[in-house]
């Protein structure tokens, strides 16, 4: 019978270890580490997702704030709200929301971000340290992949792990991360250019599915037993359900549950990790400073 990786069980255990460390820290007359968010515009899931974090932020005592800009913000006043950030010694990490609009060149927003503030962990000198197996601010979603499979003790040592999908927040990294020590996996990466991409998914022990695409994988593309990480989620209209939409992710789990040794569920998979790992990066970054 297929086991459930839980995160959002292991994000609430998670945030109740921050707490207890930020309630000592307190105790002793310190400030409370300080996460700060810039919004630019009104896309809806960036707005769901910034107000989960202050939500969060909250929940374990950290300071929180949101930097609310309209869409028609431009590049370089973007740049100066980073600059505040960036020198501001209250702040002790931020994230800059994306996808930006598309008149802000999203490159030039992520190299401005401090490394040493840079939470999310896209900035060029954080990604460079992780390839190079360095200690950095490792990005929040493949770091909470990887936090999720250590939580449930998933073997990972020598199995191999394939990755679908190739993008620099999720794919790429998480590739790296689950190819070093520590995992150990023998990595291969896909997307959506690979020829025979179904035969190299049902060699996978480990499959990580950041493709994109709604149900994407199905059953016929996946080994019995497989451990199956599925990162995706996606709104689809469904008028029998309150909020008029269900989230599905890019897997078939309809189909692919029934084969699987362990499986991450949508909602309450991997998303719950993404923003516990931000909060876990603004305590290593607070710690830094201080």
């Amino acid at each position: 019978m297929v086991q459930i990786l839980d995160g959002k069980a292991t994000a609430l255990q998670i945030k109740d270890e921050i707490a207890n460390e930020v309630r000592t820290l307190t105790r002793q007359g310190q400030r409370p580490p300080h996460l700060a968010a810039v919004l630019v515009g009104t896309d809806g899931a960036s707005m769901t997702y910034v107000a989960n974090k202050e939500k969060s932020s909250h929940e374990v005592g950290f300071t929180s704030s949101v930097y609310r800009l309209p869409e028609a913000t431009t590049e370089a006043q973007l740049l100066d709200t980073i600059a505040f950030l960036n020198e501001d010694p209250e702040v002790d990490g931020f994230i800059v929301q994306l996808p930006l609009p598309r008149h802000i060149n999203e490159q030039h927003i992520i190299d401005a971000i401090s490394p040493e503030k840079d939470v999310d962990g896209f900035t060029p000198i954080n990604t460079g340290k992780m390839v190079l197996g360095e200690e950095c601010f490792l990005p929040a979603t493949p770091m909470g992949i990887c936090t999720l499979l250590g939580r449930y003790g998933i073997e990972t040592e020598g199995r191999h792990c394939v990755v679908v999908g190739r993008s620099n927040i999720v794919g790429t990294p998480a590739a790296n991360l689950l190819s070093r020590k520590g995992f150990n996996c023998t990595v291969t990466l896909c997307h959506s250019r690979t020829r025979n991409l179904a035969e190299l998914t049902r060699q996978a022990d480990i499959l990580v599915v950041a493709m994109g695409k709604p149900e994407y994988i199905t059953a016929d593309m996946v080994k019995e037993g497989a451990v199956v990480v599925d990162v995706g989620i996606h709104r689809i209209e469904d008028a029998s359900k309150k909020s008029g939409y269900r989230l599905i992710g890019d897997v078939k789990h309809s189909e692919v549950d029934a084969k699987c040794s362990w499986v991450t569920p949508v909602p309450g998979g991997v998303g719950p990790l993404t923003i516990v790992s931000l909060l876990q990066n603004t305590l290593l970054a607070y710690k830094r400073r201080r």
